[in-house]
């Protein structure tokens, strides 16, 4: 698995296997979040096949599928408000970890101060500068 950190709290992967939620329960994680539509993947990684893994290995697992056009102000929240309901360690994951951390920047943006959301997504690796100005518009809003 390549899990990269974005907060204390909230990390970010490209596509993870069944097998890997009994690590990631033993490695404090409380909630796995997929971001992939079941339409880019197989059916071994399939949602319901990744739900029933998640929750074997005593995990949440929400299903939240993402694309550019489907990057939705409640799709925003319900990852947002999904992470702030878990005790533990929150892992994100898509096909990249991008859409997982652009979705995570988007939902941060009425929290957080924007050079922060730009500074902990490129520290876990993600280029999310491009942004910006949509992160400070939506900061406005307040």
């Amino acid at each position: 698995m390549d899990i990269r950190q974005i907060t204390d709290r909230f990390f970010a992967a490209p596509q993870i296997e069944a097998a890997d939620f009994a690590a990631l329960a033993e490695a404090g994680f409380g909630l796995v979040i997929n971001n992939r539509p079941d339409n880019e993947v197989g059916p071994d990684q399939h949602s319901e096949t990744m739900r029933a893994a998640a929750e074997a290995a005593g995990l949440q697992y929400v299903v939240n599928p993402l694309t550019m056009d489907t990057m939705t102000p409640d799709r925003q929240a319900l990852q947002r408000d999904s992470a702030a309901g878990c005790d533990g360690k929150v892992l994100a994951y898509c096909r990249s970890g991008t859409r997982s951390t652009i979705c995570w920047a988007l939902s941060q943006a009425k929290e957080m101060d924007v050079a922060d959301i730009v500074n902990a997504a490129a520290n876990g690796g993600y280029d999310v500068s491009g942004l910006v100005p949509h992160l400070e518009a939506l900061k406005s809003q307040g």
